[in-house]
Formats: structure tokens, sequence, C-alpha cells
């Protein structure tokens, strides 16, 4: 697309989501004199929708709500009390928080002091926090109460409790000790560290920056029909690149963001019915557990202003798009992508109705190809590594590595094809392909088959050595309550839907398998 038409389409896109639309004089120029301060840090968003709409809600959780006003304000006030314990602008501060509106403070307050945050998993065990806070040499800590346990192995550099008390300050007494107007542009623009979801090893730190220009915005605009000043439900964490980029939009946008600090099914469809949310940002794993609960209370809330269901953070099988659409409406959106290459390709309701399982199309200002080993671009229906170009990949891990780049093209570090009508799906991880007496077999392809099946609630498939075929696949599956399948079930119900090298050799069967936090199976803890 030349630079011309696709600016037009970037204001078409901006347009019809409400973004460019007039507002008072007065405010538009005090958002232009905050603007040559702070540039595109996220800060930035926060204070033009204070100026613009300061008693418009901006985040609900389980404590109740607060205003833009009200969180920029306190943010400045945090933002002042960090700065006098000594964190400057270009220091590391990692974060580890649940979703509520103290960690949108406190990211915030971050951005204003300049700080480079690393945003920390919640499911982290002790070693694996120690050793990313040392990798990532994090020189400061804000953390809810309910992880002092992990925290052992960092300490020596100051520490803040975000949600509920402890030995350390409290960020809620660094704000009632400094004042809350506006405070200077620190000399250096803030980074976000997002880690990298660590299934098969340890988690890696990737280096991100803010979006440049509008096109970032409008790409996602452009496959979703978000508007201005809507609600938000963000089930899915806000450390994760998924829930923090929900975060970002709604900065653009006005949005009003409804969270709680832990997932529960029920509470979530109660949350969206009594806030009236007219989005949802889940990862599939969220959608499962909801589909799961019994219909009549599934039934009990009204979910009719929910137009959007935006799901991403792990694979979406195809039958479980369809069971989500025929339960909520043909409103699920399923973004593909990673920490690395941002977003990728969307499927819109239409996509997964007519192909399930597909990851959809490229957005505005995106391209996606399908290569082989040696980097040449392979025909519609071929598998091959998956490579994306657009305006918001990562700048590289903190480590010095990078992933593999072909010019301006990233590598997702998947696998997978286009269909004849330009739809994307992803076939599995690259380092996932196994070969079994000689025959290439991708492990998500047999997956995504017996998790279909009536009896099974969830299923992993991953290969391991073998004498005589050099690899097999083995099974790890989880049945539905009350369901009998059997291991020479499982192996009949593959067999009787793909060639005979793709049958497991063995079927494990698990209480539930072992996901993180964005519901990503763990195969390292099944290896």
């Amino acid at each position: 697309m030349g630079n011309l038409a696709e600016k037009l389409e970037v204001a078409r896109v901006l347009y019809r989501a409400g973004i460019l639309k007039p507002i008072r004089p007065d405010k538009t120029i005090r958002i232009i004199k905050a603007a040559k301060g702070w540039g595109r840090s996220p800060a930035m968003g926060f204070i033009a929708l204070a100026i613009r709409q300061p008693d418009a809600t901006a985040v609900i959780d389980d404590d109740g709500s607060a205003t833009f006003d009200e969180v920029n304000r306190r943010s400045n006030a945090l933002a002042r009390g960090l700065r006098e314990a000594g964190i400057s602008p270009g220091d590391m501060v990692g974060v580890i928080c649940r979703n509520h509106r103290r960690f949108v403070e406190t990211i915030l307050a971050c951005c204003k002091v300049g700080a480079n945050t690393v945003l920390l998993n919640t499911m982290f065990a002790a070693p694996q926090l120690t050793e990313v806070g040392q990798r990532e040499k994090i020189g400061a800590l804000l953390y809810d109460e309910e992880f002092t346990n992990l925290l052992e192995g960092l300490r020596g550099m100051p520490r803040f409790v975000v949600y509920g008390s402890g030995d350390d300050p409290n960020v809620e007494d660094l704000i009632a000790d400094h004042t809350d107007d506006n405070v200077e542009p620190p000399s250096i623009e803030s980074r976000f560290t997002m880690l990298t979801s660590g299934t098969t090893g340890t988690p890696k730190g990737a280096r991100r920056g803010s979006p440049k220009g509008m096109l970032p915005i409008a790409s996602m605009l452009s496959a979703i029909p978000l508007r201005t000043g809507e609600r938000t439900m963000i089930a899915a964490p806000l450390f994760h690149s998924w829930g923090l980029g929900q975060f970002q939009l709604g900065l653009i946008l006005g949005t009003t963001y409804v969270m709680t600090r832990r997932f529960d099914p029920e509470a979530t469809l109660r949350t969206i019915a009594e806030h009236q949310c007219t989005s949802l940002a889940v990862v599939p794993i969220m959608m499962q557990r909801m589909l799961a609960l019994p219909d009549d209370v599934k039934r009990k809330y009204d979910l009719s202003s929910l137009r959007i269901t935006a799901a991403s953070g792990s694979a979406l099988p195809g039958h479980l798009a369809t069971e989500w659409m025929d339960t909520f409406g043909d409103n699920l959106y399923n973004f593909y992508g990673s920490t690395e290459v941002a977003m990728a390709s969307v499927a819109s309701p239409e996509d997964m109705r007519a192909a399930p399982g597909t990851a959809g199309k490229p957005p505005l200002g995106t391209s996606v190809k399908i290569l082989d080993n040696q980097g040449e671009p392979l025909p519609t229906g071929q598998t091959g590594r998956i490579f994306v170009a657009n305006a918001i990949s990562f700048e590289g891990y903190t480590n010095g590595d990078d992933k593999e780049r072909l010019g301006s093209m990233v590598s997702s570090g998947d696998v997978g094809h286009f269909d004849e009508n330009g739809r994307l799906f992803v076939d599995g991880r690259d380092d996932d392909m196994i070969i079994s007496g000689g025959e290439n077999v991708f492990p998500r392809e047999v997956e995504d088959l017996i998790a279909a099946h009536d009896d099974v609630a969830e299923a992993a498939v991953l290969g391991v050595s073998d004498r005589d075929w050099g690899q097999r696949l083995t099974a790890f599956v989880v049945l539905k309550p009350g369901a009998s399948l059997t291991e020479d079930g499982v192996k009949a119900h593959v067999k009787h839907n793909l060639a005979s090298h793709k049958v497991p050799r063995e079927v494990a069967f698990l209480d539930e398998l072992p996901r993180n936090a964005t519901g990503k199976v763990l195969k390292r803890e099944l290896a």
C-alpha cells in the first residue's frame, strides 16, 4: 500500500472508531503542550485522557472505581515518591501484580519516572523470579503482598507493596506523602520488558518501546470494531503482552478498564453483565472454563452488551471457537502473534465460521509470509516458517539475542500455511515438528483433533525419542467429568481421522495440564 493510501486508510479507521473527533480548543492546546514533553509514553495517553475526560471512569476493579483524573493524579504522586526513594530514569523496575487499578497507577508512575518496567509473571516460583530478576538487573521492586514469599532472592533494593500490606513501604503511603500535580517529563522515554512464555525453557526478556505513530493502533482497529468510550473487561493478565496491549489500546480509545484480581469463570460473566462491558480480552483457557459452567449458570447473566470477545495468548482450537460463538454469539476475534512479533493476523467471526481453527488474515500495515528453510516463499497450502513484518515488533532480547530476521520480517517461531482464501493456519512451533519413520508430523494437528473429542476437556501432544522410529508422539489427555474414553479409544479416534503415523504411541490421562498464566501448556513439564 502506498504511503498516501496507507495514511488515508489509517485516518478512515480512526474516524470509524471515533478517535478523530473535535475537542475543545483549550483542551487541544493543553494536550499539544503535554505531548512535547511526554512523546509516545503511555503516560502521555493517560495525561491526554485526564485532560479530555477527567471525570469519566477510568478503572473499575474489585475495590470500586476511579476516574481518569484520579488515576493520573495518584500516579503523579507515586512517581514523586519513587523518585525520592532513589529510582531514576533508565533504572530497571520489576512489577509483579495482579489486575487492579494500583497496577495501572504503578506502571504509569514508572513511565513518569522514566524507569524501564519489567513485567513479572505472577505464576513464577521463587527460584525463577530470582533468576529473571538478576538477569534483567532489576534494581527496585513493586509487588502485591501475596507474592512476598517469592522475593527472598531479591533483597538489597528498594521494594514497595502495591496491594496489601507488609514490612516494605506501601505505595499508598508514597501517594499520601507527595503532591499530585503534574510532574516534569523524564529525560528519557521508558521501556517495557515483556517476558516470553517460557513453555519450553526459561522465559526471555523482550524489549518493547512505545508504538510509533497511529498505524499500530489503526492496525488493531482495522480488524476489530472497537470504539471510543466503551468498557473493556481485561481478564487476560496485564503483565502479558496481550493484556498490556489492551491497556495501551485503551489509552487511545478512552476505554474504561474493568478488571478483577483473579479470574473466576462465573464472576467474569457476572462482571460483564453488571458493568455492561462491550468487549472482553481473554486467553483461550478462560473461554474453555466459562463454557464448562453449567448451562443454568451461563443463562443467569445477560451478555447482550458484549460485542467483542478478543482472544489471544495461546492457540485457539476450532471446536472451542465454534462452541463459544454458539453459546455467546458471533462476537469472537482470534488474534495470532507472539511477544516478539506482536500482532500477525486476526480471525473474525466470519473467518472462524468458514474455517474453524484459522488464525485469520494480516491486518492493516502487517505482512505475513510463509518461507522455507532457505528463506524462499512457499505456495498456498504448503507449511513453512511464519515471518511477520509490522510497526510493533520487539527490539530484541535483553540478553543480546534476537529472533531470526529476514530484512524487515521477524520469525514468529511457528510454522503454518495459507489456505486458498488467504487465511493463515498455525500448524505448530517450528521446533515442535518431529520426524517419525521418515514422516514429518506436527503435534498440534493431533492435539486439536483429540481435544475436539466429545469426552475430552483438553489435550496436549508432544514428540519423544523412539529407538525404532526416531521419534514418536505421546498424548496427555484430560477427560470431561464422567467420561470413559480409553487409551485405545483415543488412538482409534486419531487413526480414523489422520494418517497412521500420526497416532500417538502412548496416551496418559491427567487431572489437568500444567499451564502458565496465559493458558499455554508447559510442555517442558510434561516432557
